[in-house]
């Protein structure tokens, strides 16, 4: 079957995202050129300007993506079972699902965690942005839960910060522990309890009035 030309042309770009990724697993956007991404995919420099604008666009098309991969992570978490077995079965359902998407979609999150701190000012502010959405969205999951229905919006944001952050963390450490099974399940473990100490405390919270 002939390749059409919009299916030749989204295969490039698709050619372009990976080889992205790829180059960057040791480094940072910052130190990509353009020369580079299109030497590794087999294309001239010019062709590059055919999908992407410039490297910054590039990272803020690879933002997006890896943020599919994290949206999915998080929205699983969220629907996770475990919930009849109350905070302890919603953590360690949690914890699984983190660790099993972070091994799946390794290269979007070590993209995410390279590019936060040492990426280009708009990809850091993107990725900051999409974390922030993220806790957004956290937010009024918790507002339906037991407890939480006198809680300020302020709190319920504040709760959803905590939970994020502590992931996005344990990905990373997660990350970092590639190769070491030993050294993966203890951060595991001290993710669910570091989740359990936050949701038990925060189930005592009162906001004021």
């Amino acid at each position: 079957m002939t390749e059409t030309r919009v299916e030749r042309k989204e295969r490039t770009r698709r050619a372009i995202l990976d080889a992205a990724l790829h180059l960057c697993e040791d480094s940072s956007l910052v130190a990509l050129s353009l020369r580079q991404v299109a030497k590794e995919v087999g294309i001239v420099p010019t062709a590059f300007y055919r999908h992407f604008e410039s490297i910054e666009a590039l990272g803020l098309a690879l933002v997006d993506e890896s943020f599919v991969s994290l949206r999915a992570m998080l929205r699983d978490v969220r629907r996770g079972e475990g919930a009849a077995d109350g905070f302890a079965g919603i953590v360690d359902s949690s914890v699984s699902i983190l660790v099993e998407h972070v091994h799946q979609q390794r290269q979007h999150f070590r993209f995410i965690a390279r590019e936060r701190a040492a990426g280009p000012p708009s990809v850091r502010e993107a990725i900051r942005h999409e974390i922030e959405l993220c806790e957004r969205e956290l937010a009024t999951d918790l507002a339906r839960l037991p407890g939480t229905e006198q809680w300020s919006g302020e709190d319920l944001r504040v709760l959803s910060n905590l939970i994020v952050t502590a992931m996005v963390a344990t990905a990373e450490s997660i990350l970092t522990a590639s190769g070491r099974p030993d050294v993966e399940r203890q951060l595991a473990e001290n993710a669910r309890t570091q989740l359990r100490m936050v949701l038990i405390g925060a189930m005592q919270w009162r906001s004021r009035p």
